[in-house]
């Protein structure tokens, strides 16, 4: 992968450094957990793919502020009354602190921390905003790409949607995660070029129109690239855009339905190319497709042997955000161990550090989950894996296509209700220990105590 810049620290919400600066000014000085989890599911979906964990942690590894970062914030009227600490520890800033998270492509539920971060309490607050944002919207991506290549039915997906992202770096991004997801590859060749993710291509109805006549535009495709065309039919008319194609003898490599009765046409084309005996001739089928789309399509007989989609999956169109929260969870201070949590109506979190541990039934297949605190001996198995010691990675990034296979592989293990499209009746079950509910209750009475003295 080429070397970028050191990611700037200013990747970050002002309230994040305004508390910093509140920590090294007061010398708050303490050691802080965190963990980073969605409090619910979208409409629709009845489990996540956990995904952009290496680029988090790149993030964390490469993260600094430059000279102008510093300088901005100098003059910034929020800092006005800082004094010169505050900017030196900015300059000399690298993260220090320890990591645990879901494997990318790890199958995961509400309430269940895809990471949890232990560092500096100044450290651990400044990275809340990157780590939120990289995490929540891949996982996003991904948990999409599972269900539009569970409608597929076994044929490969192509997603081809940067031109619909959010911008150019979201593209490439949403590319990745949709290959964890279960995409066959994109059509993105920045994503190819820094993923190794394969590229797919066929033409634009600009390349058919800049010719004065369709089976030049097809004829000299098919010069240029023998053995890769993919020919678009629909630019004026399906018919008699194949009919061209088959007489002029030369077999493409496919063909492709951007518009129109997809069903209908799809079924006509592979009629008309098996009488011409090119029955290995590939349909590619695109135009706003989605997963519920998709298998109308199949419902309806459509013959198609790969399936292209754009906005909807680089989007996440019907679900574009998750729910994710960053909360703290336990704070060090003075040789003193504090569990923290959250009582506000409806949004109550729980304290300490947790491990999730995933039972499974005779045949492999899981039953359910239990969020436990770290040092809970518990039946299951653990799914939380060091990922970072001291600022620095524990173990090297695992290959996309093994990410893709862990997360084929835990879907298949769901119970057939929650690995559906629809949602299901009865949710996958995720319980809390009964130590942890315990401690949940120790903290909750704590906190009344204190309040009831003020």
């Amino acid at each position: 992968m080429p070397t970028n810049p050191a990611p700037s620290g200013l990747i970050a919400d002002l309230y994040e450094l305004t508390m910093a600066a509140g920590y090294l000014e007061t010398r708050f000085e303490a050691r802080a957990t965190f963990e980073l989890f969605v409090r619910s599911l979208p409409h629709r979906r009845n489990f996540l793919v956990a995904a952009g964990l290496e680029q988090a942690l790149e993030f964390l590894e490469a993260v600094r502020f430059s000279a102008e970062d510093i300088a901005y914030l100098r003059q910034h009227p929020a800092f006005a009354r800082i004094s010169a600490k505050f900017f030196d520890y900015l300059a000399a800033f690298r993260f220090s602190g320890d990591v645990w998270a879901l494997p990318e492509g790890t199958v995961c539920f509400p309430g269940e921390p895809l990471l949890r971060i232990s560092a500096p309490i100044a450290e651990a607050q400044i990275m809340e905003t990157a780590l939120l944002a990289t995490i929540s919207f891949q996982t996003m991506i991904a948990s999409k790409a599972a269900r539009v290549s569970k409608a597929a039915a076994g044929r490969p997906v192509v997603e081809f949607g940067t031109r619909r992202a959010h911008g150019t770096e979201s593209g490439v991004l949403a590319a990745r995660a949709a290959y964890i997801g279960g995409c066959l590859g994109t059509s993105n060749v920045r994503a190819g070029q820094l993923f190794g993710i394969p590229t797919y291509g066929t033409q634009a109805h600009s390349w058919i129109m800049a010719h004065d006549r369709e089976e030049e535009a097809f004829a000299q495709f098919m010069d240029i690239f023998p053995r890769h065309s993919v020919l678009l039919l629909d630019t004026y008319d399906v018919h008699a855009a194949l009919e061209k194609v088959i007489a002029g003898g030369r077999k493409p490599r496919g063909v492709r339905l951007d518009s129109g009765d997809l069903a209908a046409d799809s079924n006509w084309v592979r009629q008309k190319l098996d009488e011409a005996g090119w029955g290995d001739v590939e349909i590619f089928i695109s135009g706003d497709l989605d997963e519920e789309r998709i298998s109308s399509l199949l419902d309806a007989g459509a013959r198609v042997d790969t399936f292209g989609v754009g906005t909807s999956l680089s989007t996440s169109l019907d679900a574009p955000s998750l729910s994710v929260l960053y909360k703290l969870v336990e704070l060090e201070r003075g040789g003193e161990v504090r569990k923290a949590a959250k009582f506000s109506a409806a949004k109550v979190t729980y304290p300490g550090r947790k491990q999730i541990y995933r039972k499974t039934d005779s045949r492999g297949d899981y039953e359910g989950d239990l969020i436990a605190l770290e040092d809970e001996h518990v039946t299951g198995e653990p799914l939380l894996v060091p990922v970072m010691r001291e600022g620095k990675r524990v173990g090297h990034a695992e290959p996309l296509p093994e990410l893709q296979k862990r997360c084929q592989s835990q879907i298949e293990r769901l119970p057939a209700a929650v690995r559906a499209l629809t949602p299901a009746n009865h949710a996958y079950p995720v319980r809390h220990s009964a130590r942890l509910e315990a401690l949940l209750e120790q903290v909750r009475e704590r906190i009344a105590r204190a309040v009831s003295r003020t």
